[in-house]
């Protein structure tokens, strides 16, 4: 009888572990799920502030047309990688993050090339446009180490025991964080020959 009764106490403690424990599956997930929300709307304020700025970049006389071209295509490509919060496969985040690193390497590059243009830089529309994509651009690295954090706070909650007994019954899947883009850990390599100096 005695016995008996350890076997019952002992799972009353596994199921009330396994309710608890399903509960901060639950929030964990939702947790996930609203910071996926901010990074997109970090993503889409840029993807918003483009035309301004494409606009605004045609008015300078002779302005790279290449240039233009390359950053109006990322966008569009960059706004067609849709993803919800339940499609974030290791597939699906790879191209998703592939298609904003292109966007934002256009834009680098635009920003970069518009150093060529005096009219331009003194533009005060310009000027406004670089802050705020800038800004948008910290705003968006924020918010993916956020999101990254809550992503390890939840696998880490559901892979841990006795979680990790009950998180594929119920369906709680690993999720996958955003990786560095792919040679960010090489230096920038400097030309300083064009300058004239030694």
């Amino acid at each position: 009888m005695k016995r008996l009764l350890l076997y019952f106490a002992a799972l009353v403690t596994l199921l009330s572990q396994s309710s608890c424990g399903y509960n901060g599956m639950v929030e964990r997930d939702q947790a996930v799920k609203g910071q996926w929300a901010n990074v997109q709307s970090a993503y889409q304020r840029r993807a918003d502030l483009i035309p301004n700025l494409v606009s605004t970049v045609k008015g300078a006389a002779n302005f790279e047309q290449s240039t233009l071209t390359g950053v109006i295509e990322a966008r569009a490509k960059a706004t067609s990688v849709q993803l919800s919060a339940d499609q974030l496969t290791p597939e699906n985040l790879q191209k998703f993050q592939a298609a904003q690193s292109q966007l934002s390497s256009g834009l680098g590059r635009l920003l970069a090339v518009s150093e060529n243009y005096p009219e331009l830089k003194a533009n005060a529309n310009f000027q406004e446009l670089q802050a705020q994509i800038e800004g948008t651009e910290n705003r968006i690295n924020v918010e993916r180490n956020k999101f990254n954090g809550a992503v390890v706070d939840y696998n880490t909650f559901t892979r841990s025991f006795p979680n990790n007994l009950f998180a594929g019954m119920f369906g709680f899947q690993p999720k996958t964080a955003f990786e560095a883009d792919a040679g960010s850990q090489n230096a920038p390599k400097v030309d300083f020959g064009g300058m004239g100096g030694k």
